[in-house]
């Protein structure tokens, strides 16, 4: 066992035995190879079931990843491109004056779509028909390419219903047969969850005091506009094999080492396989958009369908692209040290990411050079 396995299985098995969290999985990947592989806890409270390393779990933004990596494998075999009119390939959606809007704006966060309506359930997000066709008619909040804001949950259809206009499949296939299917991880990362892998999914659980839903409405009333009560991200809700089984591409379940795997494959060759070229790599990953988010109204900066900021105190010195997962979840890559680092875990911890900033300094510590 290496001491970074070592030290990282340390930080893990105390944060379960402390009942900080209680089931954790931590990847990494380093120029291609996996360094860690570790896991500590209980992937259901209730009926005791151990979290395995190929247990897969929902976490939530932290899937857009995986959009994301769909949407530049297939620019880099040509099949899509990032400036070709949206309404190109899905005419529907030139309603309302976006018919110049593009998949660039989408994944850098400008095309201005980033709400659902305020009537939005549940059970609505699980129709693709629906929300994709509520997006079409969608009038912009703003001029599509003019501002930044964050679209939590839009961005998943409107960059998946692209991918499914060009390829004429739906995403979940895009995914298998691109991204999952040749890195050897398709039944470990998923967008909707198949029948016959819902058994193994981890069971979320809250973790800490209640969600004050109405102060958190008085502190946030714009995210709450794009994303309303009803749909709000919970653990009873993502527990749901209605929800978990359905496409819903702004969020995924997947195992740490699954979804790291997929960005230690942007950085470079892992098992033979590499997604995108060197100089795609280094396109997407710099600044496509930046200013004040129209949404939480504090200056932003994306990449081409990445955060660009890990959220931690002490961030890594090279650039970094991933993404988050409002339970407290991350994956991304750091293209300074070639290495890419997931976190998922069954504590949903909405906002409090104090479990990757122990893991990210370790990680960090280890890996940067002198």
């Amino acid at each position: 066992m290496s001491d970074l396995q070592q030290q990282v299985q340390n930080a893990i098995d105390e944060l379960v035995a402390s009942g900080t969290e209680r089931g954790l999985q931590v990847a990494v990947y380093k120029d291609g190879e996996l360094v860690v592989d570790a896991v500590a806890g209980l992937a259901d409270a209730e009926t005791g079931r151990a979290l395995t390393s190929g247990t897969p779990i929902y976490s939530s933004s932290t899937g857009k990843s995986l959009t994301s990596a769909v949407v530049h494998v297939l620019a880099e075999q040509g099949v899509l491109d990032y400036d070709t009119p949206i309404a190109d390939v899905w005419p529907e959606f030139a309603a309302h004056g976006k018919q110049g809007a593009t998949l660039r704006q989408v994944l850098d966060f400008t095309v201005g779509l980033p709400g659902v309506p305020a009537d939005t359930t549940p059970e609505d997000l699980i129709d693709w028909d629906k929300m994709t066709a509520v997006l079409a008619d969608s009038e912009p909040w703003w001029e599509p390419g003019t501002k930044v804001g964050y679209h939590p949950q839009t961005f998943g259809w409107l960059a998946g219903e692209v991918v499914r206009r060009v390829t004429g499949k739906p995403l979940s296939t895009v995914l298998a047969e691109y991204v999952t299917g040749p890195l050897g991880v398709a039944d470990e990362v998923f967008l909707g969850v198949p029948a016959e892998h819902l058994a193994k999914v981890a069971k979320l659980e809250a973790s800490g005091p209640p969600i004050d839903f109405d102060q958190l409405e008085a502190m946030m009333p714009a995210f709450f506009k794009i994303a309303p009560r009803a749909v709000q991200l919970t653990p009873e809700m993502c527990n749901r094999t209605d929800y978990l089984s359905a496409d819903i591409p702004a969020g995924g379940t997947v195992t740490a080492r699954g979804v790291a795997k997929i960005y230690a494959a942007l950085l470079g060759p892992v098992d033979g396989v590499r997604l995108i070229s060197p100089e795609r790599l280094d396109m997407i990953a710099k600044p496509s958009s930046e200013g004040i988010d129209e949404v939480f109204s504090y200056p932003t900066a994306y990449a081409l369908g990445y955060n660009m900021a890990r959220p931690v105190a002490s961030p890594p010195a090279g650039p970094v692209i991933g993404w988050p997962g409002a339970g407290g979840s991350l994956a991304d890559a750091d293209l300074g040290t070639g290495t890419a680092l997931a976190v998922t875990k069954v504590s949903f911890t909405p906002g409090d990411y104090t479990t990757i900033g122990v893991i990210s300094d370790i990680v960090t510590k280890s890996l940067t050079p002198a």
